[in-house]
């Protein structure tokens, strides 16, 4: 059997090994390999392809182990699974190489299914994946997830300056600059670090999470691996302020509120005053906007991938309105609208 000619390798002893993986698996579990095609890449070197079965189809994953933790996603996939989450099954791993053959849980995302429809057609959908990250939030982790410390924080908000501003918008911050961004990671650090730490998902988005027939069911979830214990508002923030689709923001309050209320039910840590947890949601969420900034451009100038960046404006709008609205975010909002080209005039106050 050969795959050259239908799937790109650009190391041919890791196409030799994947194919001496997949020759005797396909035996075993009633595959094609025949029918082995591209399904979809990601924002990481992994890469997924289906793969004809004899009831259905499944998913390979090629994870280079020098780049990909394949032992997180296992250990992830299991976690999920026993809370009665839609993780896909691994069926098969090479543990040394980073092959795996997992349960196919359909090619429609979230973001596929809500693709022009309004909030209401839409809120079915968004109500289960809240039900579901609900029941993700209440799982205990253990030692399946690491912390989400200051040290993590601190990291992803230097994408920021170092990707973004530097080389994506070619401005190196003044000593001015580079000091009021500080102080204002600072306070965005401490916010996070001052909620409830719950399991996150860390990349809880309407791109990582399958849609099947039914709106109301539970959506498969992908892309998991990178699970860490941390802000209980960041996986909310992630889906509601999301890089890739945009709700506007009383929308976004009314499925914030539903998900609060199935959280207070669940006796998970949330506070009484929705105020204080949408202030939460929104500090997490520059955060984590912040650091897209950052990752998009590395994805572009990095990586060769630029289709990112067709949804930097958007990720924009969520950090700068975010700066605009609360004390001593000042420095930040300024820097946003400097590499957007719109600063204002100095005289505007905080």
């Amino acid at each position: 059997m050969s795959l050259a000619t239908s799937i790109p390798w650009s190391d041919p002893a890791r196409r030799a090994a994947f194919e001496a993986w997949l020759a005797p698996l396909a035996a075993a579990q009633r595959l094609d390999a025949a029918s082995l095609r591209a399904a979809s890449a990601d924002a990481s070197f992994r890469r997924y392809f289906r793969i004809d079965a004899a009831d259905g189809t499944r998913v390979v994953m090629d994870a280079p182990p020098a780049q990909e933790d394949s032992a997180a996603f296992v250990r992830v996939a299991a976690l999920l699974r026993a809370g009665g989450l839609r993780a896909p099954q691994v069926f098969d791993w090479h543990e040394a190489q980073g092959f795996m053959l997992l349960e196919d849980l359909g090619e429609r995302t979230l973001l596929d299914a809500v693709q022009g429809l309004d909030a209401t057609a839409a809120a079915p959908r968004y109500r289960a994946a809240l039900e579901s990250l609900v029941r993700l939030q209440v799982l205990d982790a253990g030692d399946a997830a690491p912390a989400y410390d200051a040290a993590m924080l601190d990291r992803e908000l230097e994408l920021f300056p170092a990707w973004y501003a530097e080389r994506h918008c070619a401005l190196a911050l003044s000593d001015t600059e580079r000091a009021g961004f500080d102080r204002c990671k600072r306070l965005i650090v401490d916010a996070c670090l001052a909620q409830p730490a719950v399991l996150v998902h860390r990349d809880y988005h309407a791109r990582n999470l399958m849609a099947g027939d039914d709106p109301q069911a539970p959506p498969g979830v992908l892309d998991f691996q990178g699970a860490v214990r941390g802000p209980i508002t960041y996986d909310v923030v992630s889906l509601l302020r999301d890089a890739y689709i945009e709700w506007d923001e009383e929308t976004q309050l009314d499925w914030a509120i539903r998900w609060w209320e199935q959280a207070r039910r669940a006796k998970l840590p949330v506070d009484a005053d929705f105020g204080r947890v949408w202030r939460d949601f929104e500090w997490t969420g520059l955060q984590r906007h912040l650091k897209v900034l950052g990752i998009f451009a590395r994805l572009a100038h990095r990586d060769g991938k630029p289709g990112y960046l067709a949804d930097l404006p958007r990720v924009w709008r969520h950090a700068h309105k975010v700066a605009t609205r609360y004390q001593g975010l000042g420095a930040l909002a300024l820097l946003l609208e400097k590499l957007a080209g719109t600063q204002r005039a100095s005289g505007y106050t905080f």
